[in-house]
């Protein structure tokens, strides 16, 4: 669907659900918030113009790697996406130019089981219409990133969450535990209302076996259009459950009408 607002800018649209925005005449305009949170994460990895490895689980409209082509010029990206004919029209329709950018066609998890690494970010933000697969939200899929993250390199994870009769973001404590079995560093980004349950929406999980820019992160959520709030790996660790296993897990809730586009 096209931008009014903005020229050459579409938004992406998978079953009725929004998935991608982009802009072909400014990659660094990012018009999703969740999206903008995980663009500081990669701001604040390195120094501005450095390249990153980067290994995105999930496609859409390969809005966060034209940000890091754009901004890390030079960066090693590889793109999972599993849906062929949705690749092939981005690829047509939304052509990105860089040659630092390869898709593959495949399952995440199984792209990430060939991905030897060392990486230094690996992006999850993968949904199968509104839902994250249950085969991506486990302590195993876990280690395996863990596997191929630079010792310094960092998880950084949409978990799409909200209220439910047991309390506030009950699959994102599931989510908080999982990340806690391979990592040492947690913490999160999310605005008081998602992280409350009082709206279903994102909430962005930063992992990493070392130390995290969280004070530069916060000021910059802060600072955003629709601000946000870091909470560290102690308030993360007062809600987390139960890591979900392979045998365990479910896809994540599905969203209410109304919410990420949907009727």
């Amino acid at each position: 669907m096209p931008d009014p607002d903005r020229p050459r800018s579409v938004t992406l649209l998978v079953d009725g659900t929004a998935q991608s925005h982009v802009d072909l005449d400014d990659p660094t305009h990012l018009e999703f918030e969740y999206v903008r949170r995980i663009a500081h994460v990669l701001d604040l990895l390195a120094p501005p113009g450095v390249p990153l490895r980067v290994l995105h689980l999930g496609g859409g409209a390969w809005t966060l790697p034209r940000y890091v082509a754009a901004t890390r010029p030079g960066s090693a990206q590889r793109v999972a996406e599993l849906d062929g004919a949705l690749a092939d029209l981005v690829a047509r329709r939304l052509p990105a130019d860089d040659p630092g950018i390869e898709v593959v066609v495949g399952d995440a998890r199984a792209v990430l089981a060939r991905t030897a690494g060392p990486l230094d970010v690996v992006v999850l933000d993968v949904f199968a219409g509104p839902r994250t697969p249950a085969h991506l939200t486990t302590r195993e899929f876990v280690a395996d990133v863990a596997r191929v993250l630079a010792p310094d390199g960092v998880l950084v994870a949409n978990v799409a969450d909200g209220a439910s009769p047991t309390g506030a973001l009950p699959f994102a404590r599931t989510q908080f535990a999982a990340a806690a079995t391979a990592f040492g560093r947690l913490a999160a980004v999310a605005t008081p209302a998602v992280w409350h349950g009082r709206r279903f929406g994102n909430v962005v999980l930063l992992a990493s076996r070392a130390e995290l820019p969280l004070a530069d992160l916060a000021r910059r959520t802060a600072g955003d259009p629709f601000p946000a709030r870091v909470f560290d790996a102690a308030e993360l660790a007062a809600l987390a459950t139960v890591a979900p296993t392979d045998r365990t897990a479910t896809p994540s809730p599905m969203p209410p009408s109304g919410s990420f586009g949907r009727p």
